[in-house]
């Protein structure tokens, strides 16, 4: 079974959405499970993990409803106020859905220090309590944090997300080579092959760019711990969603058969715990 372990849904509105750069007007307007649900026939993938795109209690809830109403949609990783003293109550709240399988906040979009606040240290112990992910969205200069940061919660599963967006930041290629492989070394941080393309895709890229970052994840996390995902919408600004997909299989085509269904389904499906039965459409109309 093929999963893409990483994609979104909005209602668009602008003043939710103000991460999205002025000149990207392909993604000011709805991106719904209707039209994600034949991109995701198309290329013959049966399952999904939609992804938190907003800082907010009521879009966990929404993306928690639409699972009911289309079984393409295999998991949620969604958001909970991790700083808060509620956290727990939130978090109670969610699992009693057995699709709510991680949590995601924007961490490069917060300070440098955020990853060393104690309240959130504190929401993540008790995140490691109900068997979630944390899915780790980050620059490349918080790559050496978020190692500490394995390291001190080693009962938790991290899942980098777009490999750290190694274009981003301020460090070197060879130096987020490192680093990633530094993290790599504990061994409850996985990764998702996301956004290889990057969002503007300069013209001076090329396959053998993008097979640089992909040697990279095989050799530092192997086979059992990388997942293939889109990132759709945001990967319609680069091309479409076959084309973004087709960078991962094209890599893996020398790679065994078996290698090749951890990649594009196993390891989402151990990794997030995914429980797996129906895998038909629902009503349209309920996009």
């Amino acid at each position: 079974m093929k999963i893409d372990a990483h994609h979104h849904f909005w209602r668009y509105q602008p003043s939710e959405f103000d991460w999205i750069p002025p000149g990207n007007t392909e993604l000011f307007r709805d991106f719904l499970p209707k039209e994600f649900s034949n991109e995701l026939r198309s290329v013959g993938f049966d399952r999904s993990i939609v992804v938190q795109a907003r800082q907010s209690l009521a879009e966990t809830r929404w993306l928690l409803g639409l699972t009911e109403l289309w079984p393409c949609l295999s998991g949620v990783v969604g958001w909970v106020d991790l700083c808060s003293d509620e956290v727990e109550g939130q978090i109670q709240e969610f699992v009693r859905n057995p699709k709510f399988v991680g949590v995601r906040h924007v961490v490069h979009a917060e300070t440098e220090d955020f990853l060393e606040r104690p309240s959130f240290r504190r929401g993540l112990g008790a995140l490691q309590n109900y068997g979630l992910t944390y899915d780790l969205l980050i620059y490349p200069q918080h790559l050496s944090l978020t190692r500490t940061l394995a390291e001190e919660f080693p009962s938790q599963t991290f899942v980098l997300n777009h490999l750290a967006k190694p274009w981003i930041g301020r460090l070197s290629r060879n130096q987020w080579k490192q680093q990633v492989r530094a993290l790599s070394k504990n061994p409850n941080v996985y990764a998702k092959l996301t956004g290889l393309v990057p969002e503007g895709f300069p013209p001076s890229w090329s396959k053998q760019d993008i097979g640089f970052y992909l040697d990279t994840a095989f050799e530092a996390f192997g086979e059992d711990r990388l997942m293939i995902g889109s990132n759709w919408p945001v990967c319609l600004t680069v091309g479409s969603y076959p084309w973004i997909l087709h960078w991962v299989q094209d890599y893996l085509g020398s790679f065994s058969g078996e290698a090749r269904e951890k990649v594009l389904g196993g390891n989402a499906q151990a990794i997030y715990g995914l429980s797996l039965g129906n895998t038909g459409d629902s009503n349209e109309s309920s996009g």
